[in-house]
């Protein structure tokens, strides 16, 4: 499950890692969440593009989107074969721009304070993500966008079963490689990320308000006691990286 992320890297740190041609300024968000614009690069005839896509996931061939489910993730080992999915994994893959996410500690207590993930060498997370142009009946377009999710590793079983599919660099440019990698070889990729990529450290309660964005959600709340670190897994699904 990825349900919140944040993006604190500088535009240019972000355009240097995926090399797309546009020269966005976005501002650092730290409490992205669904249904929001989310920045994502796509590969369109070998051209990596930057893009802004509605994070909720509408198949083209949806009707009414308020009688579809709002899809945030796609999970890996069904992408395939779902409808939603299908032809995006083959056709439309793209990487959201992050430099980390949040996750709770399932079976916690209501209104718990999260964790923030972040890669350990401060590089940005590259996101493994698929996307849709859905079209209405009035002829307008929105294109929008699901994080791709995995089983998780070790680190982050002790919290979830899940985790988002964080690419490597080569697996960033294996990703966007639509004409040479096919489905089956793409999802190959969406693997639990080696534990030692990654840091974990508790972050703020007020996460759970998607009307808070500040660089202090990245920090525990002064009157909450900090929790010990979870205790790797090790039954958790290996990595293949």
């Amino acid at each position: 499950m990825c349900g919140r992320f944040f993006v604190t890297s500088s535009p240019e740190t972000f355009r240097d890692a995926y090399g797309y041609a546009e020269q966005p300024n976005f501002p650092a968000r730290h409490n992205v969440a669904p249904t929001q614009p989310v920045a994502v690069v796509t590969s369109e005839h070998g051209r990596r593009r930057f893009v802004l896509m509605r994070w909720g996931f509408l198949p083209a061939w949806v009707k009414d989107p308020d009688d579809f489910p709002l899809v945030i993730n796609a999970r890996i080992e069904t992408a395939a074969e779902k409808p939603s999915f299908r032809n995006a994994l083959r056709y439309r893959r793209c990487i959201v721009l992050a430099d980390g996410f949040y996750e709770w500690r399932r079976g916690g207590p209501r209104g718990q304070a999260p964790y923030a993930i972040r890669r350990a060498d401060h590089r940005p997370m590259a996101l493994a993500g698929l996307w849709e142009t859905w079209s209405s009946r009035d002829g307008s377009e929105i294109d929008t966008a699901a994080i791709v999710t995995c089983g998780a590793n070790g680190l982050l079983a002790a919290i979830h079963e899940r985790m988002p599919a964080i690419l490597s660099p080569e697996g960033v440019d294996r990703w966007l490689d639509m004409r040479d990698v096919d489905a089956g070889q793409a999802a190959a990729l969406c693997r639990p990320a080696p534990e030692e990529w990654l840091d974990l450290a508790p972050a703020s309660r007020r996460v759970n308000d998607v009307r808070h964005d500040a660089a202090d959600l990245l920090r525990p709340d002064e009157d909450a006691p900090v929790p010990p670190p979870p205790e790797p897994r090790s039954e958790a699904q290996g990595s293949l990286f």
